[in-house]
């Protein structure tokens, strides 16, 4: 996930304001942390108490307010440079903010050194703090963008674009009730306010920015509705939808698009997926205003089926979307080097850990190692087997280089058809984003299967048969004879090949056929057994039917 520092300001009952701008300031403070701050009253009524947090760019102080007895949060920062100035414009913007969601400026100043901002205070945590605890269900990531987005229609009517919307900056307030302030206006956009941005700088965190900021366009209050839909997004889905291992990829990424909400939660209604899906428009003058999505996603959310906590099987949390690549890569990598003799005593294991560790880290490059490591054993074995294998590799690769996480999924195929489990793949690839890929690994898998079921001289999947214990490839050196040889091989088991094709279809249409309720998810099932009964009927029926079934009763029953 993107690193931020914590946002700490929070919020009380409002009072009435005070214009600290002409008050005394104390004398300069030059270390905001030091104890000796708190016998000083800053703006002179602003007592510190106790630091609540600091990031890059100053503190923030628990304060009491000596006029009233109110506690405040007190935020100091250096006045040289950026930070400063950004400080003062925060002040500025702040200043002309009067809505429940936007947390109120009540007085600020400086001296020669620091610039002070006091804050209402309240207990709470940030959006981030919570999307981190698994706190966060579909009704309560809805409410709050909802919140998010009546506190910035109110801030865009009065010409002020946030700039920097993103977990961090939002805080969830203690309580029963959802309640949430927008923090942190220190890169708004005010009227006639010159930018304190260099050229070529973009301002706010790169995974909630949107594309026409990075093409170096102004901000509007397109740039805030977008940052809340991926904010949405990521709530709903349980993972972000431009993240990735390197700032650069994080960028195309963002410039490529977000996948449609429901190929991640099919679940969901049709209205609610449709309204964050407009929050991502990659144009600008196509996504909603923050007034009209904030009504959008009132109207979809009371439509949710359940108020529940989204589904950890068919939306998995970030960490193990990050740790099941790096299993199955290493599970890849250590069969096909055990399998194919060649590489010497401990090479295998060794590889195994190297591609598991790489997939983790950079998923592509770890992709990329697993789907090398069987080349050299099949060189060794027939040449022209190596070449039809690198080709098929460099286009698996191609058709997974925006999903690496998803490129050994075919891999699972071998592990669940001596189950006789073959028939969840499309289950499995639910999380991957294109319906081509969907299909494409499904129709792998089954393949996958069919391979090892012959190298290891089992029956084949959906196939009471073994498999030829000799192809005659051994030595070979003609790419044409070997791709001729093994074409013939498939088509004399007719069950793997109508499987192949039958489960890569049922994986590119089962997030849609979600979409359209019960009835189309049962259609879809009933037509994957008719599609596969009809043309083999000597197929393995029974676990072919029961595990159909166990797809479109886990995918329907949410």
């Amino acid at each position: 996930m993107p690193a931020e520092a914590p946002a700490t300001l929070s919020r009380t009952p409002a009072e009435k304001g005070l214009s600290g701008a002409g008050a005394n300031p104390v004398r300069t403070v030059q270390n905001a942390s030091a104890p000796a701050l708190q016998s000083e009253l800053v703006l002179g009524r602003y007592r510190p108490l106790r630091p609540l947090g600091a990031g890059g760019t100053g503190s923030v102080w628990l304060a009491r307010d000596e006029q009233n007895g109110l506690d405040v949060a007190l935020k100091i920062v250096p006045r040289e440079g950026k930070a400063g100035a950004r400080a003062e414009r925060e002040a500025e913007a702040a200043s002309r903010l009067r809505h429940p969601s936007c947390q109120r400026a009540y007085g600020f100043g400086h001296d020669s050194q620091h610039v002070y901002i006091a804050y209402e205070y309240t207990p709470g945590r940030t959006f981030r703090e919570a999307l981190r605890a698994g706190e966060l269900d579909d009704a309560t990531a809805i409410a709050a963008a909802v919140q998010m987005l009546e506190g910035l229609a109110h801030a865009h009517a009065r010409g002020i674009v946030h700039r920097d919307v993103k977990p961090s900056n939002v805080l969830l307030a203690d309580g029963e009730d959802v309640s949430v302030r927008l923090l942190d206006f220190g890169l708004a956009r005010l009227p006639q306010a010159e930018t304190l941005t260099a050229a070529g700088d973009v301002p706010g965190t790169l995974a909630y920015i949107s594309p026409e900021r990075l093409r170096g366009q102004p901000a509007t209050p397109g740039a805030d509705v977008w940052a809340v839909g991926v904010l949405l997004w990521e709530s709903l889905a349980g993972r972000h939808p431009f993240w990735e291992s390197s700032l650069l990829e994080t960028a195309r990424a963002i410039e490529a698009g977000a996948p449609p909400l429901a190929t991640v939660r099919p679940d969901l209604p049709r209205e609610l997926q449709r309204s964050v899906d407009r929050a991502l428009d990659l144009d600008p003058g196509r996504r909603p205003s923050a007034a009209a999505l904030a009504q959008a996603l009132q109207v979809g959310g009371k439509r949710r089926r359940r108020h529940r906590r989204r589904d950890r099987v068919l939306v998995p949390p970030a960490a193990l979307l990050r740790f099941a690549p790096a299993l199955l890569a290493g599970v890849f990598t250590a069969w096909t080097a055990f399998a194919l003799p060649f590489y010497p005593a401990g090479w295998p294991i060794a590889l195994a850990v190297l591609a598991a560790a790489t997939s983790f880290f950079r998923p592509r490059i770890g992709l990329l190692l697993a789907l090398a490591v069987p080349i050299l054993p099949l060189g060794n074995l027939a040449l022209s087997a190596a070449v039809l294998y690198t080709g098929f590799a460099a286009a698996l690769l191609a058709l997974s280089w925006g999903e690496p996480e998803t490129g050994l999924l075919a891999s699972a195929g071998p592990l669940l058809a001596p189950l006789s489990a073959l028939g969840l793949i499309p289950l499995l690839t639910l999380g991957t984003r294109s319906a081509a890929r969907r299909a494409a690994q499904a129709g792998t898998a089954v393949l996958a299967a069919g391979i090892v079921a012959g190298i290891r001289h089992v029956p084949l999947p959906f196939d009471a048969e073994s498999a030829p214990h000799d192809l005659g490839l051994a030595g070979s050196r003609s790419v044409t004879a070997t791709a001729s040889v093994l074409w013939q091989a498939l088509l004399s088991r007719p069950a793997l090949l109508v499987e192949a094709f039958v489960l890569a279809a049922a994986a590119a249409l089962l997030p849609h056929a979600r979409e359209r309720g019960l009835w189309a998810v049962a259609g879809l099932g009933a037509g994957m057994l008719a599609a596969t009964l009809l043309p083999v009927p000597d197929v393995a029926a029974i676990p072919l039917v029961v595990s159909v079934w166990a797809t479109c009763a886990v995918v329907g029953l949410r």
